[in-house]
């Protein structure tokens, strides 16, 4: 009798798809990894927010997937004028997307080109938005302003007005009116002031009055300044007497300083400055005996005529009034070469391509003597030099900067 012998087999997968329109697909765990590979748009978003920008960029540089919404959030954290590049390169991924036409994603580009001291992009970027809104045109002029560019501001405002037929708002009489602060143009200030009320219907606002308030002020006419507080059909605010009291700080003047707090503070006690030292009181100076010495003769002289020399080259010299602390003069010279803004540009200057411009970023605001100074060295270095304090934007080029030394 024969037997038989039945042996189990194991069963086969059945043999891939025929594919005969093009290589077959990948095998399920390298379609799983590429699907991993790709990021979404939320995954962006939360860089975007977590400041993580570059990371953000190398995502998109690996085919990362954006939406308006990523865009907008990636070119939000890119304030910073360190990132600037990093802003370019999302700002060119955008361009390429199907959304680049997007009016809330192209104004925030514009914005963050301003505060990136960037007007060149700004600008080009204006002109090829396919649409504009008034936000658009009022981040134009403010960035213009805020970076020393009033007249480019003042421009572009007349522009809107004439070539567009764009009818100004309030807001945009203010943001001119700094325009205006920012270039010295105070008769063109009084002239805009004027027009408001009489060529479209807008009543000047306390934002408009501290506006010419701040064109006399940075130009240096703080008694006209005081005169036009003086002459307001209200009673002065306390963002009144604020501006009064910077304007007196960048000008020097400590007795009008002394007193706009004053009257601020009487009207809004929260803005007590605790860090400030108070006023010594005046010295008592001793008697003088007009008749000590009447038997005395005594004999004048003229001094030796001196003769000033004609200088035509700018030339450092230090300020020690900006030195607080209570050294001799040597020890405040030598103090005022270790400030951060100054070794910022020698670290910069060597470290960084020639002829490019270099960005400075500052928490406090910049001295009068590192003002002087860095016009100097942008004009031997013959570099443009950007410096941000906490109150605006300088550019130093050619030994001059943009806030034409009203700051």
């Amino acid at each position: 009798m024969r037997k038989l012998v039945l042996y189990d087999k194991q069963p086969q997968a059945p043999p891939p798809p025929r594919n005969d329109y093009g290589p077959p697909p990948p095998p399920p765990q390298q379609q799983q990894q590429q699907r991993e590979a790709v990021v979404g748009p939320g995954e962006l978003i939360g860089l975007g927010r977590e400041g993580r920008v570059k990371e953000a960029v190398e995502k998109l540089d690996k085919g990362a997937r954006a939406d308006p919404q990523a865009f907008y959030e990636l070119a939000a954290a890119c304030s910073n004028p360190k990132l600037l590049e990093e802003l370019r390169k999302i700002h060119d991924f955008f361009l390429r997307s199907p959304f680049r036409a997007d009016l809330q994603v192209n104004n925030k580009m514009l914005e963050m080109y301003a505060k990136c001291a960037a007007m060149n992009h700004a600008r080009r970027t204006f002109d090829h938005m396919p649409d504009r809104n008034m936000d658009s045109w009022h981040i134009m002029i403010d960035g213009y302003a805020v970076n020393g560019l009033g007249d480019v501001a003042l421009q572009l405002f007349e522009e809107m007005k004439t070539k567009y037929g764009i009818a100004p708002t309030a807001h945009t009489f203010t943001l001119v009116l700094n325009a205006c602060a920012n270039s010295e143009a105070i008769e063109e200030a009084f002239l805009y002031f004027d027009a408001m009320s009489r060529d479209h219907g807008i009543e000047p606002g306390v934002e408009h009055y501290v506006g010419i308030i701040e064109v006399l002020g940075k130009s240096g006419h703080l008694n006209e300044a005081v005169e036009y507080i003086e002459k307001l059909p209200f009673e002065p605010t306390a963002t009144v007497w604020e501006s009064l009291l910077n304007l007196a700080r960048m000008n020097g003047d400590i007795d009008l300083e002394d007193r706009a707090e004053e009257l601020l503070v009487s009207l809004d006690p929260t803005k007590v400055n605790p860090k400030k030292l108070p006023t010594p009181p005046p010295k008592r100076r001793l008697g003088i005996n007009m008749l000590d010495g009447r038997n005395k003769l005594v004999e004048y002289r003229l001094p030796p005529k001196i003769e000033k020399k004609v200088v035509n080259e700018q030339r450092y010299v230090p300020d020690t009034r900006y030195v607080l602390h209570d050294i001799d003069q040597e020890a405040k010279e030598q103090a005022l070469l270790y400030h951060s803004e100054r070794l910022a540009i020698a670290y910069g200057l060597i470290s960084t391509p020639a002829r490019t411009p270099l960005r400075i970023i500052k928490n406090l605001r910049i001295c009068g003597d590192c003002h002087n100074a860095i016009k100097i060295m942008s004009r031997i270095v013959g570099r443009e030099l950007i410096v941000r304090d906490n109150k605006r934007f300088h550019h130093f080029k050619d030994g001059k900067c943009s806030c034409g030394d009203y700051w």
